[in-house]
């Protein structure tokens, strides 16, 4: 909830809704606080229900959705925050969860299972962003070698993911292009913070990730036609925030590439991620008030 709340609001600042960015980003900084506690509690847990939990790849959602918020945050010049954030994530991510979770990756694995990608790249998001508002170039070189590592990530679970969640999957399967989309997210922002003009290399291997992203967004919107799936499920969130992660992906690779009708495009896809966050998020609602016992 708070990777696709975090998303949305930044592309409608992208968008230029100012107000829109503003409310959503309240309901993120919200969100990231009920996480931070859940986490920390599941933190005082036994050894051994820590080293589960720790082990799963939804863990990395804490890292992801951190780094969200600290995009966020830099949106209205709150650098020491995120820069808080950012050693936060990178001690969380490098040095605790990362490692756990790669080590324990089998086969035939669902689409939450990219979330070591996603936790990855958001941290070169945020780094790179950092670099270029501070500025704070020497983040440029370790926000570099994370940029690959994502991607190695990326490949290592798309050799051991479970097709079949593209027809199956109940909205975490998304992910396999979210983690694409924040990809090209990293390397725009990389870019853009390597200098202007943006290095040629950076540029187009930009380009390269997100074609392959929209690619699979237009796949997995075909799969969702011809076998819809409507029910409710949590997991939904992860369906919002490869929508709204592609269309910021999107509107940034036009700026830094110089490509306009990227940033048209970026600009229609925020809709139907706008319009999935307003879905899910009153799915979530009813969900809630249906689960309530009754007095």
């Amino acid at each position: 909830m708070t990777m696709a709340t975090g998303i949305v609001a930044v592309g409608l600042d992208l968008a230029g809704v100012a107000w829109a960015t503003r409310v959503l980003l309240a309901v993120t900084a919200a969100l990231w606080a009920v996480m931070a506690v859940t986490f920390a509690s599941r933190l005082r847990g036994g050894r051994e229900q820590r080293r589960s939990q720790g082990r799963e790849p939804v863990s990395l959602t804490t890292v992801a959705g951190s780094g969200v918020l600290g995009v966020g945050l830099l949106l209205f010049r709150h650098e020491t925050a995120a820069e808080a954030l950012l050693a936060l994530m990178a001690a969380a991510s490098l040095l605790l969860l990362l490692p756990q979770v790669v080590r324990h990756l089998r086969r035939r694995l669902p689409g939450a299972a990219y979330l070591v990608t996603v936790s990855t790249q958001s941290l070169v998001v945020l780094a790179s962003t950092l670099a270029k508002q501070v500025p704070a170039r020497w983040l440029l070189w370790p926000a570099g070698v994370l940029l690959a590592l994502g991607l190695a990530l990326y490949l290592f679970v798309l050799g051991r993911f479970d097709f079949a969640q593209v027809r199956d999957g109940a909205g975490d399967h998304w992910v396999l292009a979210g983690a694409l989309s924040i990809s090209a997210l990293a390397c725009a922002k990389l870019a853009a913070a390597a200098g202007t003009p943006a290095p040629r290399p950076l540029e187009a291997l930009t380009l390269a990730i997100l074609a392959a992203a929209l690619a699979w967004y237009v796949l997995l919107a075909c799969a969702e036609v011809v076998r819809p799936r409507t029910r409710y499920d949590g997991r939904r969130w992860s369906t919002v925030f490869p929508l709204g992660m592609t269309a910021t992906a999107a509107m940034t690779a036009g700026t830094v590439s110089g490509l306009h009708w990227l940033d048209v495009l970026g600009r229609v896809l925020l809709w139907p991620a706008l319009a999935g966050w307003a879905v899910v998020a009153a799915g979530a609602v009813r969900h809630a008030v249906a689960s309530r016992p009754s007095a």
